[in-house]
């Protein structure tokens, strides 16, 4: 039992699974985020598109509400499909996705920038022409010595 802990130890505190964990708390928070960006922000408009009409009030209504003897209708006992939530969740996702898209985006480039070679230095200037004339002169008298 001691070596199951002790595994289980060594499992827990690898490098991987710590950034794991706070990848995961981090993108909890993420999505929060995103939520009352979705609910607070972008939905407001799209109702005022729509006349006022809010996404959670969007439902196809199977089996209406049960009117009790008051005249109050109990919510409780209506059937319906709420397809206005899945239209903002679905919000929600795209905007999550194209921030992890942005957010990869970058890490990938920034690690091309590190992959990238050192430029090659810049070749030698060709000798002018008195250089030239220069170094034939001084290899015939190299060669009458």
């Amino acid at each position: 039992m001691k070596k199951f802990f002790n595994e289980f130890k060594t499992f827990a505190m690898r490098g991987n699974v710590i950034d794991l964990a706070v990848g995961v708390v981090i993108g909890g928070a993420f999505g929060k985020i995103t939520t009352s960006i979705v609910n607070d922000i972008i939905m407001p408009f799209i109702s005022l598109l729509t006349g006022g009409i809010s996404f959670e009030d969007w439902k196809w209504v199977l089996k209406e509400a049960v009117v009790n003897a008051e005249g109050v209708a109990d919510p409780a006992t209506e059937i319906a499909i709420k397809y206005g939530n899945t239209i903002a969740i679905i919000l929600d996702f795209i905007i999550i996705a194209f921030a992890v898209f942005c957010m990869v985006k970058a890490i990938n480039s920034l690690h091309r920038k590190k992959e990238e070679p050192a430029p090659e230095p810049a070749p030698e200037p060709e000798p002018s022409a008195e250089e030239k004339l220069l170094t034939e002169i001084r290899d015939l008298l190299k060669e009458k010595n």
